[in-house]
């Protein structure tokens, strides 16, 4: 490759980025636009892209999820734990917060974040009517559960899924076994904050606690034999990412078997509405990302930025590691985590070409700063601007500096505890 293709495919990298950053048009128009751009260029040829560089593992497993996900949500399944969840904390505004918190980071770590707050938030609004509370305390303490909770396996966040794919050795198992801990601490630590900081806004009368403890949810199952259906079809799904390595299986076939194994179960009524239900702007998102980012690869960007990176850190390990979590964790506040990661991984794996033999804490730092740095601001994540869409819509917008003000300095203190998990654990 050529200077000049170098140059032409870090300038358009860098304004398909800067678009995305502005929101004026979305993302997922613009990113498919670079990425056509460069293949029409030449920079990246279309065999290459598909072979190389367009991660189908990460697609099929988004879709297979989001297609379970889709067909389990219309059985009302989700609502029902929510209601449940605040009839067990018997009507006590911070008892719910805390409860539908801890239910919210469970879901996201096997869901999808985004599908998991469509899911919470507009029970929430019921409950906090029901209690006369102004809702924004529920509603932050979603969605920095959502992204906590998506941090502790390979599929409870994107970061996570591409990180994943392109790493076979990273098995489901070795997710849970190394992010899920620090993820419990981190989930642990900030509940108590979450209690401290909106004591004085959660207060209510005894008769709104009985409003919660008289709502019926006996009804909020709509459809109980496909609920059955769908918990054993999501059994054998999450047991099949645990033994994909053992079974020589990729985990997007893992997750399309299940998907289509339940649509089959569902019957074919239920086959449109859940393919209607994928998220196809996040898919194609992917795809523009992917083949932007193999520019990058194929015109030894990627291979320049590595030799920067570890002339920077002098190829040591612990410093690489720290660099990366927080280097990842402050960009991912201020900007989307995804194109982010797709352009790190291929970083990553140059660094292990050019001479740092343990990639291990590398990755896991990758994950935990892209992930929890979300929580950052506003802007973070997915999640976030979902759930502040469906807040203005009822009309309790969250602007960017309330966000700023509670969610930057619990996003410092998560990164905080995991450079004390990465370097106890893997640097000393």
């Amino acid at each position: 490759m050529t200077d000049h293709q170098a140059l032409l495919a870090i300038g358009i990298f860098l304004i398909t980025y800067a678009m995305i950053i502005a929101e004026k048009v979305h993302r997922t128009i613009v990113a498919m636009l670079g990425g056509l751009i460069v293949v029409a260029l030449g920079i990246v040829d279309v065999e290459s892209a598909i072979e190389h560089h367009i991660d189908f593992n990460t697609l099929g497993l988004l879709i297979g999820m989001m297609i379970i996900v889709g067909v389990t949500a219309k059985t009302g399944v989700f609502t029902y734990m929510a209601v449940w969840a605040a009839k067990r904390a018997k009507g006590d505004p911070i008892k719910i917060m805390a409860a539908l918190a801890v239910v919210t980071a469970v879901c996201s770590a096997f869901l999808d974040n985004v599908t998991t707050v469509l899911l919470i938030v507009p029970v929430t609004f019921s409950i906090s009517r029901q209690l006369n509370v102004h809702p924004f305390p529920f509603l932050f303490s979603q969605i920095l559960a959502s992204n906590i909770g998506g941090t502790a396996t390979m599929i409870g966040d994107p970061p996570n899924i591409m990180i994943g794919s392109a790493v076979p050795e990273l098995t489901f198992m070795a997710f849970i076994n190394h992010l899920t801990p620090i993820v419990a601490i981190i989930m642990a630590a900030h509940i108590p904050l979450f209690i401290f900081m909106f004591r004085k806004q959660m207060t209510t009368s005894e008769a709104n606690k009985r409003g919660i403890m008289e709502m019926d949810n006996s009804g909020l199952i709509t459809d109980r034999p496909l609920l059955i259906r769908c918990l054993i079809v999501l059994g054998l799904t999450i047991a099949g990412f645990f033994l994909h390595q053992l079974l020589h299986v990729e985990s997007s076939v893992v997750a399309l078997a299940g998907a289509f194994v339940l649509l089959l179960l569902a019957g074919e009524h239920a086959m449109e509405e859940a393919l209607t239900r994928v998220e196809w702007t996040t898919i194609f998102f992917f795809v523009g990302l992917f083949t932007l980012v193999g520019a990058l690869v194929d015109t030894g960007v990627v291979r320049s930025l590595a030799v920067q990176a570890i002339e920077l850190t002098g190829g040591d390990l612990a410093a690489s590691s720290m660099l990366i979590l927080w280097m990842s964790a402050l960009f991912s506040a201020f900007m989307d985590n995804i194109p982010f990661v797709a352009t790190m991984i291929p970083l990553i794996q140059e660094m292990g070409n050019m001479g740092i033999d343990n990639l291990e804490p590398l990755w896991w730092s990758l994950a935990l700063g892209a992930c929890l740095g979300g929580n950052g601001t506003l802007i973070g994540a997915s999640a976030n601007l979902i759930t502040a869409g469906l807040a203005a819509k009822e009309g309790y917008p969250i602007t960017f500096l309330k966000f700023l003000k509670y969610g930057f300095p619990l996003m410092i203190m998560s990164i905080v505890l995991s450079v004390v998990y990465i370097y106890f654990r893997y640097l000393i």
